[in-house]
Order: structure tokens, then sequence, then C-alpha cells
């Protein structure tokens, strides 16, 4: 019985928003507890509609044992906003994006993800598209973070 269902987005879903959703899903699944969740992730640009995730996102999370490879971008349909539980964006431009496009009875639903962590300061996933290695093990780092959060808040031991 599916408990939780949460959407993570970003801009085309090839970075962040898979990495959010891999990791909650392997967290949770470490956890004994991924039947609770229905974890999905999308994108407020069409850039990369049915494209993998970035390999250098791949390959990041693959390090710490997630596997990406099977995941495909998308882009944020409005039946989201009535299935989900929690849209949760990864910066403040995704959100207000989502705010505008969101009907009025789901607004509720919308938020940034790392106001689920506990750990950073961040209240916003860098997107680490143009930068280095280093940047995606610091997303790693905070989804990671941000991902506990939400399973322990969402009342999941």
């Amino acid at each position: 019985m599916i408990r939780h269902k949460v959407l993570f987005v970003c801009t085309g879903n090839i970075c962040r928003s898979p990495t959010a959703e891999g990791v909650a899903r392997g967290l949770a699944r470490k956890q004994g507890v991924e039947h609770l969740f229905e974890f999905d992730s999308a994108a407020t640009h069409g850039y990369h509609v049915g494209d993998p995730p970035d390999p250098r996102t791949i390959a990041a999370a693959l390090r710490r044992g997630y596997d990406l490879a099977s995941l495909r971008a998308r882009r944020v349909t409005d039946f989201d906003f009535i299935h989900f539980d929690y849209v949760l964006a990864m910066d403040r431009e995704h959100l207000d994006l989502l705010q505008r496009a969101c009907p009025r009875p789901h607004q509720k639903k919308l938020g940034l993800f790392l106001e689920f962590g506990e750990r950073f300061k961040e209240d916003e996933v860098p997107d680490p598209y143009y930068g280095g290695a280093q940047g995606f093990e610091h997303v790693l780092d905070l989804i990671e973070d941000a991902a506990t959060g939400l399973i322990l808040k969402l009342g999941v031991p």
C-alpha cells in the first residue's frame, strides 16, 4: 500500500531530479519501506524528454550505490499536480514555474526539496550540469540528506 507519492522536479530531468528520485527510492529500499512510497521525477522544460540522466549523474550516483540508468526524462504534466502528494522543486525558479502551472487546489503540495534536509544550510540544489565532478558529489550529499529527512518526516522510521 503506497502512502506517499512524491515527485521531484528540476529543469531538464537529467541531473538533480532523477538523482533525488533514485536516492529516495534507494534509501526507502534500504530501510525496508519502499512499498510505502511512489517516487518519480520530471522537468519544467522539455529539453531532454526521453533521454537518460546525464552520464556524470549516472556515474556519481552509481559510486554511491544508486542505479539511475533506467530513468528517462519527462516533463511535468497537469496530472502530476493531481496524482502526487508532494511536488518538490530543486530550486526557487522551478518552484515559481510550478506555482504558476499548478491549479489552486493543489498548491499546498508544492515545496522546495531541501526543506527536508538538516545537515546543510543550502535550501536549493545547485545545478551541476556546467561544472565538474565535485558538483555532482555535492548534489548527492544534499539530496541524501533531504531524502533521509523526507522519509523520516513522513513518519517512516
